[in-house]
């Protein structure tokens, strides 16, 4: 194998690789993007009292508002959901 054609071998593989996490990306961004509309709809007087429940709430909350804004901008859109300007929730 020459080292030409080893080249064009690893650049098919990185290339796959790259098209690969892409669609991870893009599955990520999803779920994301339904995590951020479902904790921005929820009515705190209605979640249970169980605290193993409000705790998954608030590590969920938490990990998205660590996203930054242009991230959580392109998770919202992966859902067709955006960001009311007035209450600063989004809804879908």
């Amino acid at each position: 194998m020459t080292i030409h054609a080893l080249n064009d071998q690893e650049v098919r593989l990185l290339r796959e690789e790259i098209e690969l996490l892409m669609a991870e990306r893009q599955k990520l961004l999803q779920v994301c993007g339904a995590a951020a509309v479902l904790v921005a709809n929820l009515d705190v007087d209605t979640l249970p009292d169980e605290q193993d429940t409000i705790d998954a709430a608030e590590v969920l909350a938490e990990h998205l508002n660590g996203l930054s804004e242009e991230t959580l901008r392109e998770s919202l859109e992966s859902v067709k959901a955006e960001l009311d300007p007035e209450t600063d929730t989004a809804s879908a």
